[in-house]
């Protein structure tokens, strides 16, 4: 299917009560290929009285859907999750199209992202509760767990799919209606995703979508309406605590997953092959434009030299281009903003005193590409170490302990992941622990995984998606008292 026909096969428009309709004022906006920097397509720009008719819509949906049983539920998600799998190769050109990644990246995002369907398919069967005796015998006590009710979805531009589904998935599963809010930047992949589950079977007003131009325009009379019940935002912190306040007057329910500054730490015990391999992975997933791409690469001083110039051949050998080319494994950044931002934080390292061993400049052609970048000799006092680059620069620094190390990486106010690479289990352990993050990859530069907990803490967020703990976040746990008559 060429290119050309899968962007036509995408509804433009906003998707409210299971039909496809025009924004209010009839506005729309151009969706960029960010390879090339030409618009792929126009799509409905949503208005404050689009968001409030998808507001009624899910409170209207509500209690049927609440209603629904459990296996009904799943067997959606099941059906969604066989359709995203027998389309990956269109749901993945689309999604290259849009935001940049290249083709091998996208289909792995496409199976990650179906899997998530998969995984709270199978959840929505298992929303246990618990029945006890009163500890004096005179009541027992049931223990069960309901929907929380209408849900808003706000995803971000650089998981189009899979940062939808996450959220999607377990409120399907859970009970709940939706309204989704998809980046401005990646709205087509979203759009599809809403027609793909309507085949699938969801019916009119369980999920709606509105994507538009202003984030505010369609969040802020959602969250005003204290019938929304739930907020689950992926994005940045500053973002993030502006939610936070919006959430305040309602008491709405909230799950963020915020900015990060992730650690990677190397011992002089580790498998230096398997550690450059990991930083890699860590580093250049999705072009660098992760919340958990590895930010700084800490180093042990015996071994850093030795460790600067491997990841430097490694990051000088990754062929960049448009990422629906054939072995291109890095594909242009998403807008000329996103890559202003990350020349003005190697070159502020650089004015500093760093080195670029390699890269250190934008790409060349019409598209927002960056080159691979290796920065060794960081100092302290670069603005890198303190700022998520989003972007594919790995700035090496480095530490003489373990203490050091631990006290290097802890210096930060996020705390979403951190990666440890060391041969000495106890050390592991240790610094496993003594990370202050949500999530620990030891001996691995990918810890993302559909049956696990995501998330972090301080100012990277608070709640979990993935994992038994996902679900949670869509469910109200109620207690019946029942009184035994003597």
């Amino acid at each position: 299917m060429s290119e050309r026909h899968i962007i036509e096969r995408v509804p433009k428009q906003i998707f409210v009560d299971g039909a496809w309709r025009g924004s209010a004022d009839g506005s729309v906006f151009g969706v960029a290929d960010p390879a090339t920097a030409s618009t792929l397509c126009e799509v409905a720009d949503g208005q404050a009285d689009d968001a409030k008719a998808a507001m009624e819509a899910a409170v209207e949906a509500q209690e049927e859907w609440a209603a629904t049983p459990p296996r009904q539920r799943g067997e959606i998600l099941r059906r969604a999750w066989q359709l995203m799998t027998d389309r990956t190769d269109e749901l993945a050109t689309l999604m290259t199209l849009e935001m940049g990644k290249s083709l091998t990246e996208s289909r792995a995002e496409v199976a990650y992202a179906a899997d998530y369907f998969r995984w709270f398919s199978e959840e929505a069967v298992r929303i246990d509760g618990n029945y006890a005796r009163t500890p004096d015998g005179k009541a027992r006590m049931i223990v069960t767990r309901q929907p929380v009710g209408p849900c808003l979805l706000i995803t971000p531009w650089n998981f189009p799919l899979a940062m939808g589904t996450r959220k999607i998935g377990p409120a399907v599963a859970a009970g709940c209606t939706m309204i989704v809010k998809p980046a401005q930047l990646t709205p087509l992949s979203m759009l599809a995703l809403a027609d793909l589950l309507t085949e699938a079977g969801l019916p009119g007003g369980v999920l709606n979508v509105v994507p538009s131009t202003s984030a505010s325009r369609i969040v802020n009379p959602v969250l005003a309406d204290p019938r929304i019940r739930k907020l689950s935002f992926t994005g940045s912190t500053e973002v993030g605590r502006t939610l936070v306040r919006q959430c305040a007057p309602n008491l709405t329910r909230m799950s963020m997953e915020l900015g990060g500054n992730a650690a990677f730490l190397v011992f002089d015990d580790a498998d230096l092959d398997a550690a450059v391999e990991g930083a890699v992975t860590a580093k250049m997933r999705n072009n660098g434009e992760s919340c958990v791409a590895a930010n700084r690469f800490l180093v042990q001083s015996s071994i850093a030299e030795e460790f600067t110039l491997r990841l430097t051949e490694r990051m000088a050998a990754l062929r960049m281009g448009r990422g629906t080319q054939p072995d291109v494994i890095v594909g242009p950044l998403v807008n000329e903003g996103q890559r202003g931002t990350v020349s003005e934080l190697v070159e502020d390292a650089i004015a500093r005193g760093a080195l670029a061993t390699t890269g250190g400049e934008p790409g060349e052609g019409d598209g927002y590409f960056y080159r691979p970048t290796v920065l060794a000799d960081v100092p302290d006092d670069a603005r890198i170490l303190r700022e998520e680059v989003f972007g594919p620069v790995a700035p090496v620094t480095t530490f003489a302990d373990e203490d050091e190390a631990l006290a290097g990486a802890n210096d930060t106010e996020y705390g979403l992941v951190g990666y440890v690479f060391t041969r000495d289990l106890d050390r592991a352990v240790r610094v496993g622990e003594g990370l202050a993050t949500g999530m620990v990859g030891i001996n691995t530069g990918l810890v993302s995984n559909t049956s696990a907990p995501f998330g972090g803490i301080k100012a990277s967020g608070f709640g979990r998606e993935g994992g038994h703990e996902g679900i949670a976040e869509y469910l109200d746990t109620k207690y019946l008292s029942l009184a035994l008559r003597s």
